[in-house]
């Protein structure tokens, strides 16, 4: 009974992760372009001002918001040599993975970033 308990617990958990962020269809067909704009820097905030009805592209703005603080915060550590760059080369193909999931109409959580999202209500 113990090999069960494992195996059993295992697809509880996965539906609760996969549940965490059910979009409309019809909501991310309409946004995906906003929602991708959301990852272009300033630009994070045309979806958080014009789309709040959206939840797709909202939630894609807050991220959005994220990183463009990280890259606000990360100015100050891109200019140093090799790390620096390795870390904004990092910065930006997390960005272009994002938008390239915003525009497959998908959420993608971005690693260790994106959970810093859940902290705005804007």
């Amino acid at each position: 009974m113990d090999n069960q308990t494992p195996h059993s617990s295992a697809p509880h958990e996965a539906p609760k992760m996969a549940s965490k962020m059910h979009f409309d269809p019809k909501d991310v067909e309409e946004n995906k372009l906003l929602a991708a704009i959301a990852y272009l820097w300033i630009l994070c905030f045309v979806p958080l001002l014009l789309k709040k009805d959206s939840k797709f592209a909202y939630e894609h703005g807050k991220q959005g918001l994220v990183m463009f603080i990280v890259g606000l915060l990360g100015m100050f550590i891109f200019w140093i040599p090799l790390i620096g760059w390795l870390l904004w080369l990092g910065v930006v193909i997390l960005n272009i993975v994002a938008i390239i999931k915003a525009l497959q109409g998908e959420f993608w959580e971005i690693p260790l970033f994106g959970q810093f999202r859940n902290k705005f209500n804007l």
